[in-house]
């Protein structure tokens, strides 16, 4: 996945079937779909592949408990399909999780295995595992730190967990393996407009070198998340907004506050959302928030409210509370939910996490709303309406059965290795030509340097923020280690890249700049 091999052949000036502007969840699934139906496909994204909302998820690939309390089943019926897709099109990626509900109340046991039973049914074949009531004993195995006063047994249940923001990845190499440009670090500026007012191409600029290009399209899709008022106000100054955002904020923690392999789901906090505490790289992740905000921006903080909320709430279930002093990491995110076709004092808890598509006067298309589990639907419904308004020759979308890049079954998923899937044989040839790529980058962990040589080389990685967040997640689950391990990173880095000594300094100032805003 090289990216000046791709900008070389944008160079020739050729005319694409389709640019994608957005390298999220949704962009990368439009790209990976469009490619795979045969349509010349290109995507640019601003900064680097999911360095928003999309790499700063709950890790889960789920059907939406909560929607189904809320009785948005046609949401969690489409879901749980989606769910069961990209477990068997990318199993390297998404494993079964077991989840257990705590039951404090005589009636928990039996409203909640009823209503886990019917999500059981939406989910048909695709299904991950059947919900079960619990004995006291059983649920205790289970989440050994779980408060055991009045507790009177459980429900186990069966979700999907993944890495998103390697999922990210994987798209983008998927899309190229299909022949789509996907290019980070190109900003898209403008549209263009032919005679009559149409879209026919678009203006971009290339963030590492500052080369602009003029790009001829037959269709653009805006799939830019919490910034798709920013670009359908290009296309028609003066739209209407379409998006509302709403902060999720995560904390990791080590994996002794929960105790075992199982995830915890806390069914109803005092803000009337769920909270889940989940098993991720050893760590456990807790959250989330929903915090309405009037502005988006590419690097949320969270909130000292937040934070307090996530951290309250779980103490109130755990044996072994959290405190701020355990945090590893702080993340936030911004959910870009469709904004409520009125203005009223509806809570983002209550919009609907349906996705949403609109189409220009001037001939753009922008899809919006939606959660990572439905990506491939989302980007199958926008390509569709895409070749219709473009006029492009109908192809038959082909992603339900798609493998992803490096799929890889049965892969041992108690080492870090394993979101590489197939391509783990290439990073140990690494190792095998130069022995000096197996040093360990931090003695708690297993990242190599090989791991960062890889990054560079094969998974478009240009900053130490690349590697440290999104490549190997680091960041996520231990900004401190993060921090401590960085130089090293920008060294690797400046020797593969051909970069100088102020070059490594700006980098390690830079990130550790961003990673205080992860550290409490």
């Amino acid at each position: 996945m090289k990216r000046d091999e791709q900008i070389g052949k944008i160079k020739k000036g050729a005319c694409f079937d389709i640019v994608i502007i957005g390298g999220g969840a949704t962009g990368l699934g439009t790209a990976v779909d469009a490619a795979t139906r045969g349509y010349s496909t290109l995507l640019v994204e601003q900064n680097d592949f999911a360095k928003g909302t999309s790499s700063r998820s709950t890790k889960l690939v789920h059907g939406g408990v909560r929607y189904l309390a809320q009785g948005d089943v046609s949401l969690v019926y489409h879901a749980l399909h989606e769910r069961g897709r990209m477990k068997r099109n990318a199993p390297h990626l998404v494993k079964d999780m077991r989840f257990v509900i705590g039951a404090y109340r005589w009636w928990e046991k039996a409203f909640y295995t009823i209503g886990l039973t019917l999500y059981d049914i939406l989910a048909g074949r695709l299904g991950l595992g059947r919900s079960l009531p619990l004995s006291i004993k059983k649920v205790t195995n289970d989440i050994p730190t779980l408060i055991k006063k009045g507790l009177k047994g459980g429900i186990i249940y069966h979700d999907g967990q993944f890495d998103d923001a390697r999922m990210a990845v994987t798209l983008a190499q998927t899309a190229i393996d299909n022949g789509a440009i996907c290019l980070n670090y190109m900003m898209f500026n403008g549209l263009q407009k032919d005679d009559e007012g149409g879209i026919s191409g678009v203006t971009i600029e290339d963030q590492l070198t500052k080369e602009t290009y003029s790009i001829a399209a037959k269709a653009v899709i805006n799939a830019t998340g919490v910034f798709v008022d920013d670009i359908m106000n290009m296309a028609e100054p003066g739209s209407k907004k379409k998006v509302k955002p709403s902060q999720g904020v995560h904390i990791v923690v080590d994996s002794t506050f929960l105790g075992g392999r199982s995830a915890l789901m806390i069914p109803k906090t005092k803000d009337g959302r769920v909270l889940f505490g989940v098993p991720w790289h050893g760590k456990v992740v807790l959250g989330t928030t929903d915090t309405p905000l009037d502005n988006a921006m590419l690097e949320p903080k969270a909130l000292d409210e937040e934070i307090d909320f996530i951290l309250d709430q779980a103490g109130q279930y755990l044996e072994k509370k959290p405190g701020r002093s355990d945090v590893l990491s702080v993340f936030a995110g911004l959910r870009p939910l469709a904004a409520p076709a009125h203005e009223g004092n509806m809570k983002t808890k209550e919009i609907s996490r349906s996705h949403k598509i609109y189409k220009s006067d001037s001939g753009m298309l922008t899809v919006t709303g939606g959660k990572w589990t439905t990506y491939r639907e989302m980007a199958e419904d926008a390509v569709n309406q895409t070749i219709k308004m473009a006029g492009l020759p109908f192809k038959q979308c082909v992603t339900k059965h798609l493998r992803q890049h490096g799929y890889l079954k049965n892969a041992d998923m108690s080492t870090w290795d394993y979101v590489y899937g197939s391509d783990i044989d290439f990073i140990n040839r690494l190792i095998e030509e130069d022995p000096s790529n197996v040093e360990l980058l931090h003695e708690g962990y297993t990242f190599r340097k090989a791991h960062v040589v890889w990054a560079v080389r094969e998974e478009m990685a240009y900053t130490v923020e690349d590697v440290l967040a999104r490549r190997v997640r680091l960041l996520f689950l231990d900004a401190r280690a993060a921090v401590e391990i960085a130089p090293k990173v920008a060294s690797i880095m400046a020797s593969e890249m051909g970069k100088d000594r102020l070059w490594e300094e700006e980098q390690i100032s830079e990130f550790r700049a961003l990673a205080k805003n992860y550290i409490l």
